[in-house]
Protein backbone atom coordinates (compact mmCIF):
# COMPACT_ATOMS: atom_id res chain seq x y z
CA UNK A 1 0.00 0.00 0.00
CA UNK A 2 1.32 3.52 -1.16
CA UNK A 3 -0.80 5.47 0.66
CA UNK A 4 -4.23 6.06 2.55
CA UNK A 5 -7.15 4.76 0.25
CA UNK A 6 -11.24 5.99 2.00
CA UNK A 7 -13.39 3.22 3.41
CA UNK A 8 -16.74 4.79 2.96
CA UNK A 9 -19.84 3.36 4.88
CA UNK A 10 -22.88 3.86 3.06
CA UNK A 11 -26.76 3.14 4.58
CA UNK A 12 -27.74 0.29 2.22
CA UNK A 13 -26.81 1.55 -1.04
CA UNK A 14 -22.86 0.57 -1.36
CA UNK A 15 -23.66 -1.11 -4.57
CA UNK A 16 -25.10 1.89 -5.88
CA UNK A 17 -22.54 4.45 -5.02
CA UNK A 18 -19.30 2.21 -5.86
CA UNK A 19 -21.03 1.63 -9.36
CA UNK A 20 -21.37 5.23 -9.36
CA UNK A 21 -17.53 6.15 -8.37
CA UNK A 22 -16.64 3.35 -11.40
CA UNK A 23 -18.12 4.73 -13.12
CA UNK A 24 -16.20 8.45 -12.48
CA UNK A 25 -12.76 6.94 -12.31
CA UNK A 26 -13.12 4.24 -14.46
CA UNK A 27 -11.16 0.87 -13.07
CA UNK A 28 -12.78 -2.43 -11.42
CA UNK A 29 -14.94 -3.02 -8.70
CA UNK A 30 -15.41 -6.51 -6.83
CA UNK A 31 -18.59 -6.30 -4.81
CA UNK A 32 -18.75 -9.13 -1.86
CA UNK A 33 -22.16 -9.43 -0.37
CA UNK A 34 -23.08 -9.87 3.95
CA UNK A 35 -23.97 -13.78 2.93
CA UNK A 36 -20.76 -14.45 1.56
CA UNK A 37 -18.54 -13.23 4.35
CA UNK A 38 -21.31 -14.94 6.67
CA UNK A 39 -22.61 -11.22 8.54
CA UNK A 40 -25.91 -11.73 9.95
CA UNK A 41 -26.12 -8.07 11.43
CA UNK A 42 -27.66 -6.86 8.06
CA UNK A 43 -29.69 -8.14 4.82
CA UNK A 44 -27.95 -10.76 3.25
CA UNK A 45 -27.59 -9.13 -0.33
CA UNK A 46 -25.64 -6.06 1.46
CA UNK A 47 -22.34 -5.33 0.77
CA UNK A 48 -19.79 -6.29 3.37
CA UNK A 49 -16.74 -4.87 1.21
CA UNK A 50 -16.13 -3.23 -2.05
CA UNK A 51 -13.19 -2.15 -3.55
CA UNK A 52 -12.60 0.40 -6.68
CA UNK A 53 -9.14 -0.94 -8.15
CA UNK A 54 -7.97 1.62 -10.04
CA UNK A 55 -6.74 5.33 -10.77
CA UNK A 56 -8.97 6.50 -7.67
CA UNK A 57 -8.81 3.45 -5.02
CA UNK A 58 -11.50 3.34 -2.92
CA UNK A 59 -13.21 1.08 -0.58
CA UNK A 60 -17.08 0.79 0.76
CA UNK A 61 -19.65 -1.04 2.53
CA UNK A 62 -23.25 -0.95 3.58
CA UNK A 63 -22.71 0.07 7.16
CA UNK A 64 -23.53 -2.82 10.11
CA UNK A 65 -26.21 -2.37 12.26
CA UNK A 66 -23.72 -0.86 14.72
CA UNK A 67 -21.86 1.84 12.67
CA UNK A 68 -22.65 4.99 11.30
CA UNK A 69 -23.42 5.59 7.69
CA UNK A 70 -20.82 8.14 5.85
CA UNK A 71 -21.06 11.83 6.92
CA UNK A 72 -18.20 13.90 6.36
CA UNK A 73 -17.20 17.18 7.93
CA UNK A 74 -14.01 18.96 8.13
CA UNK A 75 -12.23 16.96 5.57
CA UNK A 76 -12.05 16.25 1.73
CA UNK A 77 -10.37 13.40 -0.29
CA UNK A 78 -8.42 15.04 -2.18
CA UNK A 79 -7.20 14.89 -6.20
CA UNK A 80 -4.95 17.43 -6.17
CA UNK A 81 -2.54 16.60 -9.13
CA UNK A 82 -4.07 12.80 -9.16
CA UNK A 83 -4.48 13.03 -13.03
CA UNK A 84 -4.34 15.29 -15.99
CA UNK A 85 -6.13 18.75 -15.55
CA UNK A 86 -8.57 17.61 -18.30
CA UNK A 87 -9.06 14.50 -16.48
CA UNK A 88 -9.60 16.18 -13.32
CA UNK A 89 -12.12 18.61 -14.55
CA UNK A 90 -14.16 15.18 -15.99
CA UNK A 91 -13.90 13.76 -12.86
CA UNK A 92 -15.03 17.10 -11.20
CA UNK A 93 -17.87 17.40 -13.03
CA UNK A 94 -18.99 13.98 -13.12
CA UNK A 95 -18.78 14.05 -9.02
CA UNK A 96 -20.53 17.32 -9.03
CA UNK A 97 -23.81 16.12 -10.87
CA UNK A 98 -26.78 15.91 -8.58
CA UNK A 99 -24.64 17.14 -5.48
CA UNK A 100 -23.11 20.59 -4.27
CA UNK A 101 -20.31 22.53 -5.82
CA UNK A 102 -18.66 24.64 -3.11
CA UNK A 103 -16.17 26.11 -5.08
CA UNK A 104 -15.81 25.56 -8.91
CA UNK A 105 -13.03 24.19 -10.11
CA UNK A 106 -10.74 27.08 -11.88
CA UNK A 107 -7.92 29.35 -11.21
CA UNK A 108 -6.94 30.43 -8.53
CA UNK A 109 -5.00 33.70 -7.51
CA UNK A 110 -2.23 31.49 -6.38
CA UNK A 111 -1.78 30.34 -9.97
CA UNK A 112 -2.94 26.97 -9.28
CA UNK A 113 -6.58 25.49 -10.09
CA UNK A 114 -8.81 23.64 -7.74
CA UNK A 115 -12.23 23.41 -6.72
CA UNK A 116 -14.83 22.06 -3.99
CA UNK A 117 -17.85 20.10 -3.98
CA UNK A 118 -20.01 17.59 -1.78
CA UNK A 119 -21.21 14.38 -4.27
CA UNK A 120 -24.48 13.20 -4.38
CA UNK A 121 -22.99 10.49 -1.61
CA UNK A 122 -22.60 13.39 1.08
CA UNK A 123 -18.93 13.01 0.23
CA UNK A 124 -16.42 16.13 -0.16
CA UNK A 125 -14.05 16.27 -2.49
CA UNK A 126 -11.06 18.72 -3.15
CA UNK A 127 -9.98 18.27 -7.05
CA UNK A 128 -6.89 20.75 -8.28
CA UNK A 129 -3.40 20.86 -10.39
CA UNK A 130 -0.92 23.44 -10.11
CA UNK A 131 -0.89 25.48 -13.46
CA UNK A 132 2.08 25.17 -15.48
Amino acid sequence: MTGITPYLLFPGNADEALEFYRSVFGGALQLQTYAQFGRSDGPADAIAHGALVGPVPLFGADAGSDEDAVHVGGMYLSLLGAAAPPVLHQWFAALAAEGRVILPLEARAWGASDGQLIDRYGVRWLIGYESG
